[in-house]
């Protein structure tokens, strides 16, 4: 694969997203093909708020290819209100051409609009929330809807959702479409993404990878692998190695991080697709008809990426990465992070993938945490990827992956990956999603504040009967083959967490939003203590472009009703004491069933009477599913 220099390219690659918004900030995330300043123009109907060309320290560009450059635009010191639309525009300043955005990317405006707009987030009144969108799911992408929700109330800035919250696994760099893949290549070709070199491996150069045999669908035979230990339970459950990268779809993982940003580019944009063809590679019969159907359901993704980059430039867009964002079961347990640290090549896929989290997610939802990590950016991507050795322990080392927004109410949003509470017993057994210190942090947050929204990757409240089922496999020393990550399964974190609750100078009442399980549910739990009382609405919205297997959610859901429901002895047993946790049934459940498995986004609207908070799950196929309130289910 060679690199070209191909002028067909267009000018904006991707973007602009627009990223953190408060009453003093703007933050915008784009990507263009060739170098340029930048102007901005932000208005309202009746004045200019701010017109110049973005100085250095508003506008940093990363160079990340031969015609790839990423601009972080971060405008602080202005004074925005609440209530009403606010506009803006660039122009793009390179060679001797001045475009405007809105004259080179119309597509980004809806009807009747000559220039892509905003609120500001304060008073939380309407949001949307999501996670888990993998692009060759067999499904709609719920993504589009968000779309349609501001194409709705474009012009009644207090109708207009405060924000889209993503928590987590907005790629999947471990489960990748072979056609994906290929278009993955071809964008690195097109816009000459660098190379790189590594060690540890059979191979040391992507080009190697590239042309490897093994690049499509066979590159677990590439990836890194760990010693098995010869535990009696080990004989029953695993080979005499164990793979390090434990998804079972890590055939096309992506390991380059020429291949990780690539992958960006596509999932956020439609500009790249236009110049990718799906040529097949010289495949197996197996691994040919996989290639043909995964290319029709890419086919459909494209077709909603239009509705997908219009959205994402019109409403303020937090992220949070869970575990595909970098690899399936990352820091799962001890023994797999002392594999999968201690192994140079797999440690480079991680810290590749981490890098480019960091510089196309993670800096836009609170810019000025990153300012000392986006300092160093450029020494690191000055004309090729330099020391990228030195930047992956940077970015594994960094410890402010979380942040919070001083909205009403206010937001908390945790990093549930990367400050675990390992366990010190066995390397096998699930490590706590937070440490004693992290919790600690995040008490901090909490104090004193009247109602809070958490947002938690996974949820802190789980379905019982699947959570049984992890802590089983968890017994036998096989966590990895259920992915048994939840709150519960740590008993210090759970302890924690709980007492958090407990504490009486913690928000009487929260809002937990969730993902990462591939279903929908809606929880009210009540906490009755000696000294204070807790309500919490727990909101699981998952996923944007995903499903659970239809037949064994049903399967799970009936058994968790009949062992676990509110009548059963065994919820007896295993309740909570002081602790009281109501369903709320889906409008379109069949037979009492309580989880929704539909592709979607979840929307959540608190009332006039805040203690009041209405959820529904908008489906990718555009039904409106609400959530009700059952009396008689309390567990």
């Amino acid at each position: 694969m060679q690199h070209s220099n191909n002028k067909s390219l267009p000018m904006l690659i991707a973007g602009p997203i627009l990223r953190h918004v408060s009453s003093t900030e703007i933050t915008l995330w784009l990507v263009t093909s060739t170098p340029c300043c930048l102007s901005l123009s932000l208005f309202t109907e009746t004045e200019q708020v701010f017109e110049q060309q973005l100085t250095q320290e508003q506008h940093q560009t990363i160079d990340i290819g031969k015609h790839a450059y990423i601009h972080l635009v971060t405008l602080t010191d202005v004074a925005l209100k609440t209530e009403q639309n606010y506009y803006y525009d660039f122009t793009f300043h390179y060679q001797t051409q001045n475009e405007k955005l809105s004259e080179i990317a119309p597509a980004l405006l809806y009807q009747s609009q000559q220039y892509c707009s905003f609120t500001v987030p304060d008073k939380v009144e309407r949001m949307l929330h999501g996670s888990c969108r993998k692009p060759h799911f067999p499904s709609d992408d719920g993504l589009a809807q968000v779309d349609a929700v501001i194409e709705q109330t474009i012009s009644t800035p207090t109708e207009r959702p405060a924000l889209l919250m993503m928590s987590g696994d907005q790629v999947y760099a471990d489960d990748v479409a072979g056609p994906m893949l290929s278009a993955i290549h071809q964008v690195i070709a097109l816009l000459g993404l660098y190379d790189e070199t590594w060690q540890g491996a059979v191979i040391n150069h992507s080009q190697q990878l590239y042309d490897s045999e093994f690049c499509y669908y066979h590159r677990e035979r590439l990836l890194p692998h760990t010693r098995a230990n010869e535990a009696l339970y080990d004989k029953f459950f695993a080979a005499s190695k164990k793979p390090i990268f434990t998804s079972v779809n890590a055939k096309n993982h992506l390991v380059t991080l020429a291949e990780c940003f690539a992958m960006y580019l596509l999932v956020w944009s439609p500009a790249m697709w236009r110049l990718v063809e799906f040529n097949t590679p010289d495949l197996s019969a197996d691994d040919l008809a996989k290639f043909t159907q995964e290319q029709q359901i890419l086919t459909g993704f494209q077709q909603t990426l239009p509705q997908v980059a219009r959205a994402l430039a019109h409403i303020p867009t937090y992220m949070i990465f869970d575990d595909h964002d970098i690899t399936d079961d990352w820091n799962l347990t001890r023994g797999w992070e002392e594999a999968a640290y201690g192994h140079p090549f797999s440690k480079r896929i991680i810290g590749n993938s981490l890098i480019a989290y960091w510089l196309c997610q993670g800096w836009g939802n609170a810019p000025k945490k990153f300012t000392a990590l986006n300092k160093e950016a450029n020494k690191y991507f000055a004309q090729g990827y330099l020391q990228l050795d030195e930047l992956v322990e940077r970015v594994l080392d960094w410890q402010d992956w979380h942040y919070s927004l001083q909205t009403t109410p206010k937001i908390v949003v945790l990093d549930t990956r990367t400050q675990r509470w390992r366990s010190e017993s066995r390397s096998s057994k699930p490590s706590g999603l937070m440490d004693w210190e992290a919790l600690s942090e995040m008490q901090q947050e909490l104090i004193n504040e009247p109602q809070v929204i958490l947002v938690s990757a996974a949820p802190i409240y789980g379905v019982k009967m699947i959570e049984t089922i992890q802590r089983i496999f968890t017994f036998f020393g096989q966590p990895l083959m259920v992915d048994a990550e939840n709150w519960m399964a740590h008993k210090g974190t759970a302890n924690v967490m709980l007492n958090i609750f407990r504490h009486v100078k913690t928000p009487p009442e929260f809002i937990i939003l969730s993902g990462d399980v591939h279903y929908s549910f809606v929880y009210d739990v009540s906490h009755r203590f000696q000294r204070s009382q807790s309500k919490i609405v727990q909101i699981t919205s998952s996923g944007i472009k995903n499903k659970f297997p239809d037949k064994l959610l049903n399967a799970l859901d009936r058994l968790n009703r009949a062992l676990y429901g509110p009548y059963s002895p065994l919820n007896w047993f295993t309740k909570r004491r002081n602790m009281k946790v109501r369903v709320r049934k889906p409008s379109n459940s069949k037979k009492g069933l309580t989880l929704v498995n539909a592709s979607g986004i979840g929307e959540i609207r608190l009332t006039h009477d805040e203690h009041i908070v209405q959820v529904n799950t908008l489906t990718a196929s555009g039904e409106a599913i609400h959530f009700t309130v059952d009396k008689d289910e309390a567990s």
